[in-house]
């Protein structure tokens, strides 16, 4: 996909996510909890941009798995992932977000779905706090670049 379109097709899925996450005068029982919210990013982001095989959160966990939250995808996906462990568990560990143009060139790569070529995934910290990894994969070689870390984190920051 070509850069242009990219950006403008995250600039939909912001708009969209900044109307559908909004909380500014909605009373406090009607806001929505993070599993909810969870949901609707994935499902913003897999029908703006078609081209991504799966959308999903692993949840952080307090003994350091991250385990299957809401996603748009396959059923493959893996249930529970240890933190250190594939693209998932490096970003839980690191903090950072990790672009892998290659997963058969990733060291210890979890092969949740074999159809996966290239993934990205970025951490959900909320007041210092790892919440969650947003974690895109594609059936296509490097299919992401930075131009995906800096609109995906602006998901996140919505998100949070």
């Amino acid at each position: 996909m070509e850069e242009q379109e990219k950006t403008a097709r995250y600039a939909l899925v912001l708009d969209e996510l900044r109307h559908m996450l909004g909380t500014e005068g909605v009373p406090p029982k009607y806001v929505l909890d993070d599993i909810s919210r969870m949901a609707i990013v994935a499902a913003v982001l897999k029908m703006h941009l078609p081209h991504y095989f799966f959308v999903g959160f692993y949840r952080a966990t307090d003994d350091q798995v991250l385990q299957i939250g809401p996603y748009q995808g396959e059923v493959l996906a893996c249930g529970s992932i240890p933190y250190g462990r594939g693209v998932c568990g490096a970003c839980a560990r690191e903090l950072r977000p990790m672009v892998v143009p290659d997963v058969s060139r990733f060291p210890g790569y979890i092969a949740c779905d074999n159809q996966t070529r290239s993934e990205i995934v970025v951490p959900v910290i909320r007041d210092g706090k790892l919440l969650a990894v947003l974690d895109v994969d594609s059936v296509q070689l490097d299919d992401f670049d930075e131009v995906d870390v800096e609109y995906l984190e602006r998901c996140i920051e919505v998100f949070c």
